[in-house]
């Protein structure tokens, strides 16, 4: 009885570490984020960094944000809203206006502003 007991509770460990596992996949995402400058890199890496992204580095050049993330603390779709918080926009998600005129002038990509 002890036997089945202790083989029925490894057996369920087991089982639940597994379905832990599985669920906590890391994931790795580039997409398009708008800026002009070192200053905007800075404000779209630190905002990218919510709970759950192990990594965030974005390339002024590409416009490219480069993510990877634990799926089971954050999906891609945080991370967009995040950036836009902060007044830059990604593909899927436009920053509002309000927001965008909270950024620095030299950084309003909207505007015209050129790389500096």
């Amino acid at each position: 009885m002890k036997y089945l007991l202790f083989l029925s509770i490894v057996i369920f460990s087991t089982t639940s570490l597994e379905a832990q596992v599985k669920n906590n996949q890391i994931e790795t995402s580039e997409f398009e984020v708008t800026g002009v400058c070192k200053m905007c890199k800075k404000r779209i890496e630190n905002a990218a960094l919510q709970k759950g992204v192990k990594f965030a580095k974005w390339n002024k050049e590409t416009q490219i944000l480069k993510v990877v993330y634990k799926t089971n603390d954050i999906d891609e779709m945080a991370i967009h809203k995040a950036i836009a918080e902060v007044g830059h926009d990604t593909e899927k998600v436009k920053a509002s206006d309000k927001k965008y005129k909270k950024l620095p002038k030299c950084c309003r990509y909207r505007d015209g502003v050129e790389v500096h």
